[in-house]
């Protein structure tokens, strides 16, 4: 349980947990964001403000892959990484 559901009723994380499962549901006053107007936004991850600089190798495909979404490439590389190494699956299949 963490910060935030600790003030919340069973009831009340049960609909979360629910409406999370559900698909969007876009229209007029609230339409699907395009790729460029998604890319606008910065992710605000106050767990990890501090980071470690490492070096990496990457593939010449996979850096030019990275750098077609603008500046701030190497902060979206990082935050997928970190959704991937959650991924027991995926982790596996890379080793």
């Amino acid at each position: 349980m963490n910060e935030l559901t600790a003030e919340l009723t069973p009831e009340e994380i049960r609909e979360l947990e629910a409406a999370e499962k559900m698909p969007p549901v876009f229209d007029e006053d609230s339409p699907e964001m395009t790729a460029e107007q998604l890319l606008q936004f910065k992710r605000m991850n106050h767990e990890n403000r501090i980071k470690q600089t490492v070096s990496l190798r990457l593939s010449p495909d996979t850096l030019k892959k990275a750098k077609q979404y603008g500046k701030g490439y190497t902060s979206f590389l990082s935050r997928l990484l970190d959704a991937a190494i959650d991924d027991e699956e995926l982790v596996r299949k890379c080793i």
